[in-house]
């Protein structure tokens, strides 16, 4: 029992997030260097040739150096074993983001030091003040001009609407960036540029009281130092680690992902300041994570992560107890004992199998096409379910049409298995006898992303047609309500989703209350409810 509540006390799971370009991706793999599961930024160890991010492991991400899909990276560093989920920045992907939150205990959020607060930032903030997830900040590319710092942190507060406890303070940027400094210790942590890529950069400590600082700051820099050092402590709200486990306060650091700067110091207080795996809420409650019995949730579900396989992958977040490959465990959602197969945990698209994972792990299984994004696993015997995870109403449509029509099976397998991920939502209707097929999708590149996988993943040619529907609308009470009877309005079509509910799709906003008023009854809702 000992080494049990060790293991699960040791894990840390979090997940990166930040608008498109503020660095995430370059933190994500300098972490990675400092726990020694890469050697040099931008490949996985021992493929040094591999020069797009480790966490990008999808075709369509190396191509156009963005992150489409979040990924699952394990590491230790610390005496942690660190899950560390990276998501894609673009709003168009935000979707899967939602979802992968949904798996982590904390959130570390990355905000450009010149730009700020960006659109992107405040969605993904509000996701994880909902939830209550503890946010950590990282004010990145402190190497470059950056805002006044007191603006950015003022800016935080008042956007967010969470209070902000600035762990160290940055002496200048860009060009008179000399590092920062620790409000505990006192000390400065001198900033030298660095070889790109590599963590052998030197970083100096040295305390503000050490007549030697001045070898490293300008006396000016020293002079302005203490003048910000004394406003701070005056306004700035102090550490309180229950508010923070709450989500209530903001630890801020400061740093340069780009030149390694910052990133150990980060690290170490941010593991020193985060608690082990946290309960999660059940339909039975809160299921504790040192509890011995096994539970799990599916958060993603991922298709054909290894072209040669042509496989399919359930992620799960582990919840309580241990897993043991050995085991059978009980899918509540399918009503029946199973074995979970191929077990594995992952490095981006580099796995290893493994015989057992703790609560707070998160690991991959074989998916014959089972698991539902949302499904509980957990021990024989038992019979809960966690909380669900949102589904999110699609704002854009297309019909898609097959060029070779003798692909038709491969391509039917493939538009199903990428809409079983949670990316794209598929919509029918039945016209004179001809299958139509429609795609839903939350953000416009995942059209792109579609259609780049369709024909590279399943080998068919499609095209896809824009659609002018803006609004969806699920029929409550589906099954006593006579859809030949509806009396609908011109730009109104009606459409049935994977499982054969019927649903309205409107151009126009207005249109949904007229078709109310012309339907004495008829409820309607925004979203599903699985």
């Amino acid at each position: 029992m000992a080494d049990f509540s060790k293991e699960i006390n040791k894990r840390r799971t979090f997940a990166i997030i930040s608008h498109p370009d503020a660095g995430k991706t370059t933190l994500t793999e300098k972490f990675l260097l400092y726990g020694g599961a890469i050697n040099l930024a931008g490949s996985v160890k021992g493929k040094a040739t591999a020069r797009h991010a480790v966490s990008d492991w999808m075709e369509i991400e190396k191509e156009r150096g963005i992150s489409v899909t979040s990924s699952v990276l394990q590491f230790n560093y610390g005496g942690c074993c660190i899950n560390l989920l990276d998501t894609p920045g673009h709003q168009d992907f935000s979707e899967d983001t939602y979802r992968t939150l949904m798996a982590a205990d904390t959130a570390v959020m990355v905000i450009d030091g010149g730009k700020g607060v960006e659109p992107q930032t405040r969605k993904l903030f509000k996701v994880c003040a909902m939830r209550h997830i503890p946010i950590f900040t990282f004010i990145n590319k402190m190497d470059r001009d950056a805002r006044d710092t007191f603006d950015l942190i003022d800016e935080i507060e008042k956007e967010l609407g969470i209070p902000c406890c600035p762990v160290n303070w940055p002496i200048g940027s860009g060009k008179n960036f000399r590092g920062v400094y620790d409000r505990e210790t006192r000390n400065v942590l001198t900033f030298h540029d660095t070889l790109k890529g590599t963590k052998e950069g030197t970083e100096t400590v040295i305390s503000i009281d050490d007549p030697r600082i001045l070898d490293e700051i300008s006396a000016e820099q020293k002079e302005l130092l203490e003048e910000e050092l004394e406003l701070l402590d005056g306004a700035a709200v102090e550490f309180d680690r229950e508010r923070v486990d709450k989500g209530e306060l903001s630890p801020v650091f400061f740093g340069s992902a780009l030149t390694n700067f910052g990133i150990e110091t980060f690290l170490d207080h941010f593991l020193e300041m985060t608690k082990s795996p946290m309960a999660r809420m059940s339909d039975e409650g809160l299921i504790d994570p040192m509890d011995e019995n096994f539970s799990a949730f599916v958060f993603k579900i991922q298709a054909n992560m290894n072209a040669r396989h042509r496989d399919r992958l359930a992620f799960m977040r582990i919840c309580s107890g241990k897993f043991d490959a050995n085991k059978e465990v009980y899918h509540v959602q399918g009503n029946k004992k199973m074995r979970l197969l191929q077990p594995q945990q992952m490095m981006a698209d580099d796995r290893h199998v493994v015989d057992e994972a703790y609560a707070g792990d998160i690991i991959g299984v074989f998916d014959p096409g089972i698991f539902s994004i949302g499904d509980t696993v957990c021990a024989p015997g038992k019979k809960f379910s966690f909380e669900g995870i949102p589904t999110f109403a699609p704002e854009h449509f297309a019909r898609v049409a097959l060029i070779d029509s003798m692909k038709r099976k491969q391509f039917v397998k493939g538009i199903q298995q990428i809409a079983q991920e949670g990316a794209i939502q598929i919509f029918q209707e039945i016209r004179g006898g001809m299958e139509e097929i429609i795609v839903g999708v939350v953000g416009v590149l995942q059209f792109d992303v579609l259609k780049f996988r369709i024909e590279n993943e399943y080998n068919c040619e499609i095209r896809l047609d824009m659609l002018p529907y803006e609004y969806i609308r699920w029929i409550k009470d589906y099954e006593n309500v006579d859809l030949d009877k509806i009396v609908g309005t011109s730009d109104m079509k009606k459409v049935a989703d994977m499982k054969g509910r019927p649903l309205l799709l409107f151009i126009n906003s207005w249109s949904v209350g007229m078709v109310l008023d012309r339907n004495e009854g008829l409820e309607l809702e925004e979203f599903s409810r699985n």
